[in-house]
């Protein structure tokens, strides 16, 4: 991916460029580097709910105009929330662009908290989090984060604890703001039609007066190393039976994670940049899980993160089957990757499901803007061109090696969700972003 620069305000904001020609159309996001790990007890979810605070306004941009006035130019917006960012964006006509660059730079510094929006968007956010317990997943998945994580801030989910949610101010609300939404804490992206140096010239008349906070020391605690496998069982309302199991690994800028990202693909399927778009009726786990009637979908999941986080298999229990009997069948398929190499034709194969979903993943300005901040956040954006390289890379051996190192039991945390009653109809899970 040629032609990308880096360049970096007096006040510290650093910014990414791409001129990309191919249609009339550029993305600017703007990515903050605060999340959820960063939060203290009795703050949980407070990076999620100033996010949705950011939506209420300026004095120059009223809350209210600021949907219309994007539309009527031709282009969208919105906002995420993650364990290790905020970001916002705006993906417009190219010479509409400007509108998203003065509405980011302003409520970058001006944004209102008034009390009643504060109080009207706590009933919005404990609503969606009650909305996620509808899921089965979501009550399962934040009791195995719970138990992998005792310390660190990625214990909690990114809409945080109900009880927060409840007790936290309108000053709790700005102070986050105030302390972590300034141009040396930011990273700005534009993806898109336009010149380098016309979009550099007009980043710097508009964010470069803006004063450079004091660095904010953000909150982490090291996660201490997990000695022994963690169980926990969710018995709750519910029709189905669901099985996960998490372990240890380490973070993007490891180079074991690209190795855990191809050991992925083996058992589960492609997972990446994009997302779907290769079904993984041919990985490993389909085949022993799926296919043999134990389960009714089998899925992993390894997530780029700063600190160490989790590789996740999740498996939905058939009708008539027990969690156990799909435990059993999981723990026969981790044993072969402990000590069995995979095949050249399955390393092939997932070198070449990563190319075609990279390919995917990044084909809009969109999401090559958010990759490039995704990126830089946590490294460099260089992280994101090397991707496709890194995983090409991986060998046969370096799979082996990072099964045997990764998964073991003294590393995992097993999670079952066991049905109390029926329920009323499917749950599906639910986005926690």
């Amino acid at each position: 991916m040629a032609g990308v620069t880096r360049h970096q305000l007096s006040n510290g904001l650093t910014i990414i460029l791409k001129e990309q020609h191919s249609a009339p159309v550029v993305s600017w996001w703007v990515m903050y580097r605060i999340g959820s790990r960063n939060e203290r007890t009795g703050q949980t979810g407070i990076s999620h709910w100033v996010e949705h605070m950011m939506f209420k306004g300026t004095p120059s941009f009223p809350g209210g105009i600021l949907d219309r006035q994007i539309s009527r130019e031709g282009g969208n917006w919105n906002a995420q929330t993650s364990m290790d960012y905020t970001a916002y964006y705006e993906t417009m006509p190219a010479d509409r662009i400007d509108l998203g660059l003065k509405l980011e730079a302003d409520r970058m510094m001006n944004t209102i908290f008034e009390p009643d929006e504060v109080e009207s968007e706590r009933t919005v956010i404990i609503s969606e989090r009650q909305g996620g317990e509808n899921s089965p997943m979501f009550w399962l998945g934040e009791e195995v984060r719970a138990a992998a994580f005792r310390v660190h801030g990625y214990h909690h989910e990114i809409i945080g604890d109900e009880t927060d949610l409840h007790t936290m101010t309108r000053d709790d609300l700005y102070g986050h703001y105030k302390h972590h939404y300034m141009p040396n804490n930011a990273i700005a992206v534009a993806v898109g039609d336009f010149d380098t140096e016309t979009m550099l010239k007009r980043i710097e008349e508009l964010y470069g007066s803006i004063p450079a906070g004091e660095k904010p020391n953000l909150f982490v605690r090291p996660e201490p190393e997990q000695h022994g496998e963690r169980r926990v069982v969710v018995e709750r309302p519910g029709n189905t039976q669901f099985l996960e199991v998490a372990y240890h690994v380490p973070p993007a800028t490891d180079d074991d994670w690209f190795k855990l990202a191809i050991l992925n693909s083996v058992l589960t399927g492609p997972s990446g940049m994009g997302g779907g778009g290769i079904d993984n009726k041919t990985s490993r786990l389909y085949k022993a899980i799926v296919e043999t009637g134990l389960a009714v979908d089998i899925d992993g999941g390894l997530l780029p993160s700063i600190d160490p986080y989790l590789f996740d298999l999740v498996a939905t229990v058939r009708d008539g089957r027990t969690i156990q009997e799909v435990e059993t069948a999981l723990d026969v398929q981790i044993d072969r990757m402990l000590n069995e190499n995979i095949t050249q034709k399955e390393l092939d194969k997932a070198r070449k499901q990563a190319r075609a979903l990279f390919a995917y993943g990044t084909e809009r300005v969109s999401s090559q803007a958010f990759w490039l901040a995704f990126a830089e956040n946590f490294h460099s954006y260089e992280w994101f061109l090397n991707y496709v390289d890194k995983l090409e890379a991986v060998t046969i051996e370096d799979v082996r090696m990072v099964a045997q190192k990764y998964l073991r039991p003294q590393n995992r945390i097993v999670g079952w969700f066991v049905p109390t009653e029926a329920g009323e109809g499917d749950m599906d899970e639910e986005d926690e972003e």
